[in-house]
């Protein structure tokens, strides 16, 4: 089985709230919410994905020490075994904005699963959870 690496990021704002990110029509799960992050690329560590891609998506910029590991979920969808680890940020330059997504909420930790999400993401909410209630 094919093992895809992605990595992906909890945005916190001051107020302690998760950036979370509805995958947009077209595209693999769509209509599901997720932590924003993509695929490593070959050559690239998963902190200079987050960069890249954060700012991709987002349109902000991120400082690798801005960046913490909190965790990560391995999980084995149909056709490919997904490792993606997870990194925790509070701190970057800009306004986040949907450039690539359908939409964005910034949502509470103990509300977090009232937005449905691909089922590698599901396991990392108890960790951003007892991270920041």
């Amino acid at each position: 089985m094919k093992l895809v690496l992605v990595v992906a990021c909890a945005l916190i704002d001051a107020d302690g709230r998760v950036l979370l990110a509805q995958r947009p029509a077209g595209k693999a799960m769509a209509g599901l919410w997720e932590f924003p992050g993509g695929k490593v690329e070959a050559g690239e560590r998963p902190e200079e994905t987050l960069i890249r891609e954060l700012h991709e998506e987002l349109g902000i910029a991120v400082k690798e020490p801005c960046l913490a590991p909190l965790t990560f979920a391995s999980h084995a969808y149909a056709d490919f075994h997904l490792l993606m680890p997870l990194f925790v940020c509070r701190r970057w330059d800009g306004i986040v904005a949907a450039r690539e997504h359908a939409a964005l909420a910034w949502v509470r930790p103990n509300k977090l699963r009232d937005y449905p999400m691909p089922e590698a993401d599901i396991p990392l909410i108890p960790h951003l959870t007892g991270l920041l209630l």
